[in-house]
């Protein structure tokens, strides 16, 4: 496998180094500009006209071949993991079925941003500008344009649920069953297919739509072998003319392993890793939807690793370099979204998540060594794709927790954490089965999901932004932003006597725009089913073959969804200065409170009411009831009334179909802040908002104790779409072992005592951020964590760094 001289650890870094050729890679493609490439749109546009007549099965199957036969395709002299997803490294690739819109608007404006930048050439404009014409009314963004009724028209004018990314590509979130390819091989979902096909008896009406899907399936299926075919004769004319011996020794490899996998079952561990590294590819390749998912890594991967350790063909040393090669591998992938989308997704993220730890179906450990590997690589790697996640759960054992607080002492915003004690429990009051729930893994961000068998969008349907639905409860059910009528109305602010009637008004307002989003979420749904269903991803997701029916028609085990809840902690410290200053103590009249906030603050008098919010009224974050159960009674409205409607898939298969809630607002805050006027709790006008589930920026006065007792008391059982929890803390905080150990205890004691959802640290000094904004050329390394995920500090937006900078930087005592 090539020279391995440079995996030994040192005191300054317990993981070793990259190998050299690993180093090398990392170079490359992190100084790889990335560019547009046209070339899937091409071939996709190229399958679509000459199969007009097709089933939308067939056309998606039929445009993928097309995808996969003709793309380019290279093997980077670094790489013992082949397969590409673009013309080069990082670019990326535009899907015309989805949308052209946005694309053909900013042609001239992706290397223009602030952040999230792309290049593109002359040539490439060219090639999309001649697609325009014939998806002009055909894509998936005018077709659930069209699906959307008049009644929501207003919200989507104003952006008001986000769905910017939701209409300009696919859904993905979620992770297919890894386990059961690498066991059967894609040649097993074959022989189903067949079977399946065959014993269909067509003079049922449904079994006519059946009989297409497998069609297509194993279209897809040859399809997805003669890429890996494609990509071991590439390897042997590429050995042929190797020089060096023990290149030419890895090409043959190369070229045997591509000649059977992901057709045939795995056997050893490249295998394995170049099985799921071409799936993954593919999938993205196929859609690109993000929060594409790895699924419980080290549990499946665990046994090709234990056989090649055992019979010599593997050293450990070796397997570390393969990982490092996934992961680099993983960040080739990208995704250009549309200006607008990147104030929600900025850092150019895809959450590619990779899930270790944790517990085995029967309430075992299940850390293995493996899991310690993947540790490893990620430390030398020292990138923001995958994400990682450590599933917590008591047993955990204190050389593992240590391990990972060592990883985490590198700062680039990994591991986080997710709560086995309490994600297990509330899926399995969801109906799910006590084996599936104890196998679940991380999403994409902190969302949970049992992989191969869940549907799309485990999280991630809409934002619902709290601090402005207050701002339009208290404007008369209008927006005081756009000027445009959101819900009915229940009295103005000015008008209120009591606190108690803008609970009320709230309650009605909040269940009132719920409602529009399931609306707006179903309308875009079934158009998502309708015009670009995803063949590979439904094919390796239980039971789509044996329902015969794509994931979005209800072929998955499991279906259950969740919006965003953006902005709580806005909402909680708005409360409270109301109910206090306004309504018990009386030192602001409404009237006067109103002006302020329409002001933004700007006047004499408003500066007063500001710093009299800012200064005398107590904020979430601090383990203070008055305010938290503010909040928990607000947020209840929202619970109740989103379980009340069951998504497009309710009662076609799945178990569930059902809505839930979630946190993990990944950078929305600051898109969503944009368009937000100043709110109660002092905020001016415009500015980030708070994100996920964590307290305003430095209003959390009381240390991180206090900040985990706030978050605990958030309904967490059934807020399943995920509680966000970003903290920072400076590097020195964790230097010392003894203070270390004082990490590891606070975060034992907010899962098992308070049971805490997730938990994820961003360690870096405020010092560093800002040097790094100023001086961003002595800082290309810096990774910081974003929301549920990391992102290079370089590439974000300045708004996106000064919110990251803003953070409470906590203290640990």
């Amino acid at each position: 496998m090539g020279t391995l001289t440079s995996d030994s650890p040192t005191l300054s870094n317990p993981f070793g180094q990259l190998t050299e050729r690993m180093q090398a890679y990392r170079e490359a493609i992190l100084t790889k500009k990335p560019y547009i490439c046209a070339e899937r749109a091409v071939l996709a546009t190229e399958a679509y006209r000459n199969n007009p007549s097709e089933p939308v099965v067939m056309k998606r199957a039929l445009m993928l071949q097309n995808i996969l036969e003709n793309m380019s395709i290279y093997i980077e002299e670094e790489t013992l993991i082949v397969g590409n997803q673009a013309a080069s490294n990082r670019d990326a690739p535009i899907f015309p079925e989805y949308t052209l819109e946005f694309v053909l608007d900013e042609l001239d404006q992706f290397e223009k941003r602030d952040g999230d930048v792309f290049y593109i050439t002359e040539k490439t404009k060219e090639d999309l500008r001649s697609l325009a014409s014939f998806w002009e009314g055909r894509n998936l963004r005018a077709k659930a344009g069209m699906m959307l009724p008049e009644e929501v028209a207003v919200y989507m004018e104003t952006g008001f649920f986000g769905m910017e990314g939701k209409m300009n590509s696919g859904d993905a979130h979620l992770a297919v069953h890894y386990d059961k390819l690498l066991k059967k091989g894609l040649k097993g979902y074959e022989e189903q297919t067949r079977q399946a096909k065959a014993a269909l008896d067509l003079t049922d009406p449904e079994s006519l739509d059946k009989y297409h899907f497998y069609r297509a399936v194993l279209i897809v299926i040859e399809a997805v072998k003669a890429f890996a075919k494609r990509f071991s004769e590439l390897a042997k004319e590429l050995a042929e003319r190797a020089e060096e011996t023990k290149r030419k020794e890895e090409l043959l490899e190369i070229s045997r392993i591509c000649q059977k996998v992901p057709y045939e079952p795995a056997d050893t561990f490249q295998e394995a890793i170049q099985a799921v590294w071409f799936i993954q590819l593919i999938l993205q390749i196929e859609s690109n939807g993000h929060s594409l998912s790895y699924g419980r890594f080290d549990q499946y991967m665990y046994p090709y690793l234990q056989q090649d350790l055992a019979t010599n063909r593997i050293t450990e040393a070796e397997a570390v370099e393969l990982l490092t090669n996934l992961w680099m591998k993983t960040l080739t992938i990208n995704k250009v979204r549309s200006q607008a989308h990147t104030f929600s997704s900025a850092g150019s993220p895809l959450y590619q998540n990779v899930t270790i730890g944790g517990q085995t179906p029967e309430g075992k450990d299940g850390v293995n060594p493996l899991s310690y590997l993947v540790l490893k690589s990620v430390a030398q790697t020292k990138l923001p794709q995958p994400n990682l996640t450590v599933r917590y759960h008591k047993g955990l054992s204190e050389e593992f927790m240590d391990t990972c607080m060592e990883v985490m002492k590198l700062g680039f915003g990994m591991p986080a954490f997710n709560n086995d004690e309490i994600i297990i429990p509330s899926f399995m009051k969801l109906g799910v089965k006590k084996e599936d729930a104890y196998n679940y893994s991380a999403i994409g961000c902190v969302e949970t999901a049992v992989p191969g068998k869940w549907g799309y969008r485990c999280t991630g349907m809409s934002y619902m932004n709290f601090p402005k639905v207050l701002l339009i409860t208290m404007n008369n059910g209008v927006d005081p932003v756009s000027g445009k009528r959101f819900a009915k109305g229940y009295g103005h602010f000015t008008e209120m006597t009591s606190f108690e009637e803008l609970e009320q008004a709230w309650d009605q307002t909040l269940r009132e725009l719920t409602r529009m989003s399931v609306i707006v979420e179903n309308a875009i749904d079934l158009a998502l089913e309708r015009e670009v269903p995803d063949i590979l991803c439904s094919t390796l997701t239980d039971d789509c073959i044996a329902r015969g029916k794509t994931i979005k028609e209800g072929g998955a085990v499991y279906d259950f969804i969740s919006g965003l809840q953006v902005g709580i902690a806005n909402l909680a410290d708005s409360l409270i200065a109301i109910k206090q200053l306004v309504f018990d103590e009386e030192k602001i009249t409404p009237t006067d409170l109103w002006q302020a906030l329409i002001t933004d603050y700007q006047t004499e008098k408003g500066q007063d009411i500001q710093k009299m919010i800012i200064q005398q009224v107590p904020k979430y974050g601090n383990d203070q009831d008055e305010v938290d159960e503010l909040l928990v009674k607000a947020y209840d409205s929202y619970i109740d009334e989103v379980k009340k409607y069951p998504n497009t898939r309710f009662g076609r298969g799945p178990i569930g179909g059902t809505r839930y809630s979630g946190t993990s607002s990944i950078s929305a805050n600051v898109g969503q802040g944009k368009g937000t006027m100043a709110t109660p709790d002092g905020r001016h006008a415009f500015t980030p908002l708070a994100e996920g589930c964590s307290p305003s920026h430095n209003r959390d006065q009381q240390g991180p104790t206090a900040v985990l007792k706030t978050v605990a008391k958030l309904r967490t059982e059934e807020i399943t779409g995920g509680v966000l929890l970003n903290q920072k803390i400076n590097p020195q905080t964790i230097a010392k072992e003894e203070d270390k150990q004082k990490l590891v205890m606070l975060i034992r004691a907010f899962f098992n005592q308070l049971q805490g959802y997730h938990i994820q640290y961003n360690v870096v000094s405020r010092e560093t951020l800002i040097d790094a904004q100023k001086h961003p050329e002595k800082h290309r390394d810096l990774i910081v964590r974003v929301a549920g995920y990391s992102a290079f500090f370089h590439v974000l937006s300045k708004a996106t760094q000064d919110d990251i900078i803003e953070r409470t930087e906590q203290v640990l005592v």
